[in-house]
């Protein structure tokens, strides 16, 4: 490349130094060298180490996608896990540099490939499948190395990281993740625009849309992009490959919906991301009356036009089972847009006064129509939030009312997933064991019902922590990860990952999970408590009592009746070892009686 343009070439490299500088230490990883066209790096995490290499390859190669082919500059990348030998000067030495650097050599270009020991750290935890490469004899090592190539990297000059073999508390940030397609045809459905002129019309525009996700999720034939992904891009000009490489799917839908009057005009197209090609495009216009087959229309020829091998018997399921009084269908999706957006609210204000009004809608919507099944939904959503937060002035009565709500779904129609999801959320809470037993049967009812549906992982996920199934309950979340990798919840993923870890005795794991937490939501109060438990398990007292502080900043009541044996959970052994660790950060307990529990 210097050959060819020199100016150019020293420019490139110069961004992509930029890049791999900014990644290494973003993830709290360390410069050792940056000679020629070579890095060397340190990281205290295999994670961080893994999740800087992810994201360097996909931003170089972002860059490498601005020049014609036969002028990108490409990197490979090798990480080992291992010791290394640090002296005063800051450079490093020894066989664990070495074998990441062999392994370096074997990468393709913009690949990475790393050690066993590597693929064995971050499993689970990062957005990358591995390819065994077997046993390799490299150059100046004794032992064959067990390599493995990484699925879902960037696409050559030389990259080597290495990373010790302790641990770290530091914050890591949250990168945009690297993913590889699904074994199977995988979508994500855009938010529909609304064209109608009338920003009131925008929650008819959005249920038009959840309820494509929705129908598009019951097929097990087909991954499906979690709503709470798809609309982190609404009201954004996206450009469809790089929607489609953030979420790692191959078929985009873009659409829009005009409503006037009593008709409705909508549009869609279906992308192939990996080729740019449109390989689906209908209009459909309808008087309003016709919304329900104009939804079943449209979502058919979607699923037809993606995945041809779905039976046929499966397609002829999509019938719905909602009113079919369009008044009622408006004000029980306009319900449920205002109990999402009160849910996201860290304004406590602010989100009490929307699931007041969310549930005020959906009263006024079963008013008219008992049968809308969306509207009780939104009956045991607001119920379930006001209990869990402890916001009901009667909690006991919000708890009975949120389980009457779900209870009527269900009746309205037995396949219905966020019924059974919801119900289970609403058995989990109260910390009752024999309500708890029931929880599981309910969550994996719903799990049944649609894998795809974030409510139905949530429940399922937390179901299982309370019935001590920590290792279950991680698999699940990892789940709900890659459905939704842009979830605005993502948060609330991570404080159940931090609890999986903290019940399953992996407290580095627990920290990890719950920094991750705050980096999202550093307001989050049970994210401090979680860090700080988790922290007590890696004997980190001093650390571990000033996460405590903060949380108690935030809801000094909630820590004290956490402190009190207050948990939800209800095993025994989970409400000790939460108690327990959360008084020795406290001081109140001898450092002693966490010992006993780790």
């Amino acid at each position: 490349l210097m050959a060819n343009d020199e100016q150019a070439t020293v420019r490139a490299l110069d961004a992509a130094r930029g890049v791999f500088r900014r990644q290494i230490e973003a993830q709290r990883g360390r410069v050792i060298d940056m000679a020629g066209d070579s890095v060397l790096a340190v990281f205290d995490t295999a994670s961080g180490a893994v999740t800087a290499a992810l994201e360097a390859q996909r931003q170089v190669e972002g860059l490498a996608a601005r020049v014609p082919a036969e002028q990108r500059m490409r990197f490979r990348i090798g990480i080992h896990l291992g010791d290394v030998i640090e002296k005063a000067d800051d450079t490093v030495y020894g066989d664990g540099v070495n074998i990441a650097a062999r392994l370096e050599g074997l990468a393709e270009p913009g690949g990475i490939t790393v050690s066993d020991s590597i693929r064995s750290a971050v499993k689970g935890k990062v957005a990358a499948s591995f390819e065994d490469q077997g046993e390799q004899t490299v150059k100046n090592i004794a032992d064959p190395v067990r390599v493995w190539r990484m699925v879902g990297a960037g696409a050559a000059t030389s990259v080597g990281m290495a990373t010790p073999a302790m641990a770290t508390t530091a914050t890591p940030s949250i990168p945009e993740m690297a993913l590889s397609l699904p074994d199977k045809p995988s979508i994500a459905v855009l938010p529909f625009t609304n064209m109608s002129g009338d920003p009131e019309q925008e929650y008819f525009t959005d249920g038009i849309t959840e309820d494509i996700i929705t129908e598009l999720s019951r097929f097990h034939s087909l991954f499906v992009i979690a709503r709470n992904s798809s609309f982190t891009y609404k009201g954004k000009a996206a450009d469809v490959r790089s929607v489609a490489k953030e979420l790692g799917v191959r078929y985009v839908l873009e659409g829009s919906i005009r409503k006037s009057a009593d008709r409705i005009r909508a549009t869609a197209q279906l992308i192939d991301a990996l080729t740019g090609a449109h390989i689906w495009a209908e209009k459909y216009d309808r008087v309003l009356a016709d919304i329900f087959d104009l939804q079943e229309e449209l979502t058919r020829s979607i699923v037809m036009a993606i995945a041809p091998h779905i039976e046929a018997v499966e397609l002829h399921g999509i019938l719905r089972r909602q009113s079919q009084n369009l008044g009622v269908y408006e004000k029980s999706i306009s319900a449920w847009a205002k109990a999402w957006s009160a849910y996201l609210h860290s304004d406590v204000r602010l989100r009490d006064k929307g699931l007041a009004e969310a549930l005020a809608e959906a009263e006024a919507a079963l008013a008219i129509d008992a049968r809308s099944s969306r509207a009780w939904h939104v009956k045991a959503f607001v119920h379930w939030r006001r209990y869990y937060l402890g916001a009901a002035p009667d909690r006991t009565a919000a708890w009975q009312a949120g389980m009457s709500a779900a209870t009527a779904a269900i009746e309205i129609d037995r396949n219905d997933c966020d019924a059974y999801a919801l119900k289970a959320l609403l058995l989990t809470v109260p910390a009752d064991a024999r309500l708890a037993v029931q929880a599981l049967p309910c969550a994996q009812r719903a799990y049944e019902l649609n894998p795809n549906n974030m409510t139905a992982l949530a429940a399922i996920a937390f179901s299982e922590l309370a019935a001590g199934l920590a290792q279950d309950a991680a698999l699940h979340l990892h789940q709900a990860l890659r459905l939704s990798p842009r979830d605005p919840l993502r948060q609330e993923l991570y404080l159940m990952l931090a609890t999986a870890s903290l019940f399953a005795g992996e407290y580095a794991d627990g920290v990890e999970y719950a920094l991750l937490g705050i980096t999202e939501a550093p307001q989050m109060p049970a994210l401090h408590g979680y860090l700080a438990m988790n922290l007590i398990g890696l004997g980190d007292i001093a650390k571990a009592k000033e996460a405590l502080d903060t949380e108690r900043q935030l809801a000094p009541a909630w820590t004290e009746r956490i402190l009190g044996g207050g948990s939800i959970f209800g095993k025994p052994v989970q409400r000790r070892r939460i108690t327990t660790f959360l008084r020795v950060a406290a001081g109140l307990e001898n450092p002693s009686a966490a010992d006993a529990l780790r």
